[in-house]
């Protein structure tokens, strides 16, 4: 077994960063090694940060995303369509839309998607919320932007079987050829997906 090589508190810290998505042993040591020669510019703020951030962060009771503030700055945005729902997995998915900056829609975060494997079902989702949201006043469309997996389509039938007794428009993202993408390159799967969404040119 390899012998440490800095005190426990570097070993701990990097563990920890060993943690995150992304970030192996080696790529963790080296953070850690960039954080502690940066200490006074890096590590002091982002430990204050990050405590900060753990005292303040919750979870936004309407829709799910997470913020320092329930309602979230999104549903707490009066300049927001309230006529839309776009429907995502996970926070992750909402800050990806949020980022593309296309729509000025309201979300809800499921929390996952149906996984019978591993024991995910509808109980621990947030679809009563979601069929609750879609059943107030205003509200015309819901998007379902789950990702193309076997799972998100399964969670996607049963939101839409879920969704069909209210008079709401229920659509999906489209799937295909992405822009910039050659046919050559892409799998079978993408290329019947993108001939069976065909629009008119």
């Amino acid at each position: 077994m390899p012998k440490a090589s800095a005190g426990p508190e570097i070993e701990r810290l990097i563990q920890l960063l060993a943690r995150l998505p992304g970030l192996g042993p080696r790529s963790a040591r080296r953070a850690a090694l960039h954080l502690v020669k940066k200490r006074e510019q890096l590590l002091t703020p982002l430990a204050e940060a990050t405590r900060a951030a753990a005292e303040r962060i919750v979870t936004c009771s309407v829709c799910g995303n997470i913020d320092t503030s329930d309602p979230c700055a999104i549903c707490a945005d009066t300049e927001r369509d309230v006529r839309i729902i776009v429907v995502v997995e996970d926070v992750a998915d909402l800050w990806a839309l949020e980022r593309a900056g296309i729509l000025n829609a309201r979300y809800h975060v499921l929390g996952g998607v149906l996984s019978p494997l591993d024991g995910i079902g509808p109980e621990e989702l947030s679809i009563a919320g979601l069929v609750a949201r879609a059943s107030e006043p205003g509200v015309e469309e819901i998007i379902i932007a789950l990702n193309a997996t076997v799972d998100g389509q399964t969670t996607a039938h049963y939101l839409t079987d879920s969704l069909r007794h209210l008079p709401v428009k229920i659509t999906r993202l489209a799937h295909g050829v992405p822009v910039g993408g050659e046919l050559d390159y892409l799998d079978e799967g993408t290329l019947g997906a993108a001939l069976r969404a065909r629009t008119a040119f």
